[in-house]
């Protein structure tokens, strides 16, 4: 895929981690751990009887990843069909109930990842080392066995804690280079096999994966660039395993009658009608007789129109949340739209709180015992931690971007860019948010006089950039 690298000049450590510490100040983000949770993050796990190292298990993650939640392992069923063992990092054999680690955890919820280094739920000691699925480290872990029919339906679902050792980390650019060769051995080449099915059939179901290339901030000789990034298909597949363990333990939970689910609402009355009016401004043909989801699917996000049109797709993907039950009283709501079935965040325990919860839930489901009662005492308080912890990592994500944005461009206000609108305020069509051909930024776009031509291409002059109020702004040129 074509990626656009774009340099932030000038030296790092002046103004960018000037205003990258005054973000973590501001939102009173914890930097250290205290000395008892450390001591707690030292002690050995509780380990299970099982022994599964024999499953010759491996990860895809980015290159840089130590704090390596999932592995996996794929194979043919004999008469035909697919086994797909999913390794999640259990961190609960680690984690105390009611000790200063698991009090840490629930004042972190999750990760926050800035351009210079990342704040972490559990000390670097255990997410990075002995809680990770590291190559060729020995450590418990959470294990799912999903098989699967000829056409990628789920048959029977299994979850155990194991002793489990991956045996390699791969890369998503390593594994498609692989696949996309024809040399990737039987357990890695089926990863398109199984995530080609599984898509096909969140078509089938009515689900969403919108296709919107990422803004991410990447670190290079001591700098850092804005990349504007499509995602590879290796990436797809691998989520489509994520989400089938989800889909799996949601199904577990709803069986058991306790649970935390990750639920969306349907859309809203009116929100698609008002998706087909920006369809038509866009120019993008949408046929009354073609779904939302196929839709979706049939764009091309390096077209500007069309990149602008799913960009206002992601306001159906709003307010998604974490509904909790008990006691076999089902919520209303156990859906979650964009998944179009129920749906739970179980595969990234070191990075998110509430999926230790999910596991300890599943497994006992699969058991056939009760919930743990430590599980059960802190499921009514998870939703609103969650909650807060999403609001404090997507703030950190925008903010972050926002202040390298400002370092970029700090030395061309004034300059004249090309650039094409992907959004107009509704009640003021002279307000809305340009994205810039290069480099790959996004930002507010004021002062001008007449409607923003939604969809189409722009000059535009940049009148504000500066690092430490992290503000980027444009006006017509």
């Amino acid at each position: 895929m074509p990626r656009r690298h774009v340099r932030v000049t000038g030296a790092p450590e002046a103004p960018l981690r000037a205003a990258l510490g005054a973000l973590r100040t501001e939102l009173g983000v914890p930097v250290s751990f205290p000395a008892e949770v450390l001591a707690e993050a030292g002690r050995p796990p509780r380990l299970p009887s099982y022994d599964a190292t024999d499953i010759p298990l491996f990860t895809i993650d980015p290159p840089t990843s130590d704090d390596l939640d999932q592995a996996m392992h794929l194979s043919r069923r004999e008469g035909g069909g697919y086994r797909v063992r999913y390794a999640i990092a259990d961190v609960a054999a680690f984690v105390a109930p009611g000790g200063a680690l698991d009090a840490e955890a629930h004042r972190r919820v999750m990760t926050l990842y800035f351009p210079d280094g990342k704040i972490p739920v559990h000390p670097p000691r255990l997410s990075e080392g002995s809680a990770s699925l590291l190559p060729d480290q020995t450590c418990p872990a959470v294990l799912w066995t999903i098989d699967l029919d000829a056409d990628g339906r789920t048959q029977s679902t299994g979850v155990r804690r194991a002793l489990v050792r991956s045996r390699a980390k791969l890369d998503y650019a390593h594994v498609q280079r692989q696949i996309d060769a024809g040399t990737a051995e039987e357990p890695l080449a089926l990863l398109k096999d199984i995530g080609a099915l599984r898509e096909g059939l969140e078509i089938e179901r009515g689900g969403i994966s919108l296709n919107v290339p990422e803004q991410e901030i990447v670190e290079k000789d001591g700098t850092y660039e804005l990349v504007h990034r499509a995602p590879l298909p290796a990436e797809g597949w691998n989520a489509q395993v994520s989400l089938l363990t989800g889909m799996a333990a949601a199904d577990l939970m709803l069986a058991h009658g306790d649970g935390v689910l990750r639920t969306l609402p349907a859309a809203p009355d009116g929100a698609v009608g008002r998706l087909r009016r920006t369809a038509l401004a866009l120019h993008v043909d949408w046929p009354h007789h073609v779904s939302y989801a196929q839709l979706v699917r049939s764009l091309d996000p390096h077209r500007p129109n069309h990149a602008a049109f799913l960009q206002e797709c992601t306001t159906l993907l709003r307010g998604a949340g974490y509904t909790v039950f008990r006691d076999g009283a089902l919520p209303e709501v156990t859906a979650h739209a964009a998944v179009a079935a129920p749906y739970a965040h179980c595969t990234a325990p070191l990075r998110r709180l509430v999926d230790r919860y999910s596991s300890e839930i599943c497994l006992a489901a699969a058991a056939g015992e009760p919930s743990p009662e430590w599980v059960l005492e802190a499921l009514d308080a998870l939703p609103k931690e969650m909650a807060e912890g999403s609001r404090r990592a997507g703030t950190v994500e925008r903010e972050c971007v926002d202040i390298v944005e400002a370092a970029l461009l700090k030395d061309r206000v004034g300059d004249l860019f090309e650039a094409c609108v992907v959004d107009v305020q509704e009640h003021e069509p002279t307000v809305g948010t340009v994205q810039l051909e290069s480099p790959a930024v996004f930002a507010r776009i004021v002062g001008g006089t007449t409607r923003l031509p939604l969809g189409e291409r722009l000059r535009v002059r940049l009148t504000q950039a500066d690092p430490g109020t992290a503000k980027v702004q444009f006006a017509p040129a």
